[in-house]
């Protein structure tokens, strides 16, 4: 058996979007869905008090569900998270900055998650229909020169599941001009802009073999990574791109194009580990 959806709840345990799309997705995987909150000391009686009763509204909410479950973890919640993440099939964050109030930036506990737990980390924004269905699909960042295979498989999976089409993103720059020599005349700008494109189909070429009941459109545009992906977000279901970036620094493995896109995507976001 595959191991649960943990969504991370905070002591308000408020009923929030990140609920409802952990929620749904727990019922469309046929997985449990586990409540995880992190505290300790005097507060620790009240927050498992306000997550039982969270749970208890998930169950009567969705009485399908496999199984809905309460973790109260002692320390911090992102220690807890990342560690829940071993044996997670899927964590689940809702997107509120410092302060709690909706439109900041991501907290950082959330992008803290997104950038080092081992499983893939759905970042839901804190916006009323981010669990609601909308006509943009899913939609993936490729980057067709050195293609993820684990995001490409969680993309296709994610679409499938929910008789979805899957829009197919690959951003790219012309290469860099060398010393001395001016910019490609128009019939080599045309010649990259068919390269990249034939890149990508041949990348998908597979894909679409393996889910045939998923419609795939494909976008090669002259970009740079993040801007389109957070643009369709205003549009999407769900925004899929891989981890990237280094394993140094505050904010590890979450390179600039996840970061940019999590921090401002308008729909939930999954971050895939790389394969």
């Amino acid at each position: 058996m595959s191991g649960p959806i943990v969504l991370g709840v905070d002591e308000q345990a408020d009923d929030g979007p990140a609920v409802g799309w952990a929620e749904a997705e727990a019922a469309l995987r046929g997985a449990q869905l586990t409540l995880l909150t992190a505290t300790g000391g005097a507060v620790a009686d009240y927050a498992r008090q306000a997550v039982d009763e969270l749970a208890d509204v998930v169950r009567k909410r969705s009485p399908g569900l496999l199984a809905v479950s309460v973790e109260v973890a002692d320390g911090e919640a992102r220690d807890a998270l990342t560690a829940a993440a071993e044996t997670a099939e899927l964590l689940v964050v809702g997107a509120r900055g410092s302060g709690g109030f909706p439109g900041l930036l991501v907290g950082s506990t959330s992008l803290h998650t997104a950038g080092t737990a081992s499983c893939p980390v759905v970042v839901v924004p804190d916006r009323g229909n981010a669990g609601v269905d909308r006509p943009g699909g899913v939609v993936v960042g490729v980057d067709a020169r050195d293609p993820d295979e684990a995001v490409l498989r969680f993309a296709f999976q994610a679409a499938e599941r929910r008789q979805l089409s899957l829009r197919a993103v690959h951003a790219w720059r012309y290469p860099l001009i060398t010393q001395g020599r001016g910019m490609p005349p128009v019939y080599e700008r045309g010649h990259v802009e068919a390269e990249q494109e034939r890149t990508l189909a041949e990348v998908l070429a597979g894909w679409r073999e393996e889910f045939p009941s998923v419609t795939v459109t494909m976008d090669s545009v002259k970009s740079a990574a993040a801007k389109p992906l957070v643009t369709l977000s205003a549009e999407a279901d769900l925004v899929v791109v891989g981890r990237e970036g280094r394993r140094a620094g505050p904010l590890r493995r979450l390179g600039s194009v996840s970061l940019a896109v999590v921090q401002h995507a308008s729909c939930p976001v999954a971050v895939v580990p790389a394969s």
